[in-house]
């Protein structure tokens, strides 16, 4: 019988590399949250973990140094926070680790061997707080056949499923969305990039991490040639179950989309088209799941970029937009909040995966178990 009432941590490192999350949850029905904290990656290491997101020299050496620091790293962000909050690490059941993704290769045609690869050292993690860690989540699906993500949206049942027809949009680095309906079915899928891009072009433009509330996108305008040929990505056409990352959607590929342009764009008007992007693809994304979802909330830092939300909720329409919040859990710790939950999963011996989001051929329990 799974336990209730009992403390987790989740950890999350997403795809926008922009802190480590850490949350401190009591896995109740709904879980009620207890303390959470994002703790900014050093420059030298972020800048390191994103050089190992595509192919490079002496991979295997910056590899293993950059696995055991994020360890580290990840270790030291639970400590602060119980210390923080004042709760004894005996306290903490376990915690749940998602670890940074630095390669996601998922099933493809050209892809014979699929695999996805999360750092992030939880021997580390587990030595240096005590507490036992649950970590590689996704692994286990992919053995499975399936694509190792989304993992969330079996979280999203548990907790914002209902009599309603919803969605949940969660937009981090890459966005996703999981389609609730009131029988109990479930879809989700990856619908491209969500605030990758965009944060990876302010970044070579303005020197900064991302576009707070989104003022330099709405600075601009949509350039809809460019916008077309973006959207003419075979990605956006194929059927679910699928997945993404950094390794399909980043500048080399948005470079070679400006280059089939004629006419020279201002750099706040590119912001504004991959803005435009990001609301356009999760839209047409929510407009192809079957039945009639009525309600849209949405989780990740995205929900904090204002013009993102303005966009998206023009292209919605009638469809009532909202947050997380609303249902009970604040946009920015969803998803460290169901690592905890999968980390729960993983210690009762009940599946964390949906095959009919992933794919896999069967539910799995998913993670590494490494004690305390």
């Amino acid at each position: 019988m799974q336990e209730t009432g009992a403390l987790y941590v989740g950890l999350m490192s997403g795809t926008s590399l922009d802190g480590i999350d850490v949350v401190l949850v009591e896995l109740n029905q709904p879980p009620r949250l207890i303390a959470a904290e994002t703790y900014p990656l050093l420059p030298e290491l972020r800048d390191q973990l994103l050089a190992l997101c595509h192919p490079g020299d002496n991979e295997i050496e910056r590899l293993g140094a950059v696995d055991r620091q994020l360890g580290l790293e990840f270790g030291k962000a639970v400590n602060t926070l119980l210390h923080a909050a004042s709760i004894p690490h005996s306290a903490i059941r376990a915690i749940g680790s998602h670890g940074q993704t630095i390669r996601h290769r998922p099933p493809a045609p050209d892809q014979t061997y699929p695999f996805t690869l999360q750092i992030g050292d939880p021997t580390s993690i587990a030595q240096l707080t005590g507490i036992t860690t649950v970590a590689d989540f996704r692994r286990r699906d992919i053995a499975a056949g399936g694509h190792g993500a989304p993992l969330v949206p079996a979280f999203h049942r548990a907790v914002f499923g209902g009599a309603r027809t919803r969605v949940i949009a969660n937009i981090g680095g890459i966005a996703n969305i999981t389609g609730l309906f009131s029988d109990g079915g479930i879809i989700g899928f990856d619908t491209g990039p969500g605030n990758t891009l965009l944060d990876s072009w302010i970044a070579r433009h303005r020197g900064v991490t991302y576009d707070a509330n989104g003022t330099w996108a709405a600075s601009g305008i949509v350039v809809q040639p460019l916008l077309k040929s973006l959207l003419t990505d075979s990605y956006f056409a194929q059927p679910a179950p699928k997945s993404s990352g950094r390794e399909h959607f980043n500048l080399a590929w948005l470079d070679s989309h400006i280059a089939g342009i004629a006419t020279p764009i201002e750099p706040a008007d590119v912001q504004a088209t991959l803005a435009e992007l990001t609301a356009a693809s999760i839209a047409e994304a929510i407009a192809s799941l079957p039945g009639a979802a009525s309600e849209v909330f949405v989780c990740g830092g995205g929900a904090y970029n204002n013009h993102l939300m303005v966009r998206l909720e023009a292209l919605l329409h009638p469809r009532q937009l909202g947050s997380t919040a609303q249902l009970g859990i604040s946009p920015e710790w969803v998803e460290a909040t169901a690592f905890a939950w999968l980390a729960q999963q993983t210690l009762a011996g009940k599946p964390g995966n949906e095959p009919a989001v992933t794919g896999a051929e069967n539910y799995c329990i998913l993670g590494a178990i490494y004690p305390a």
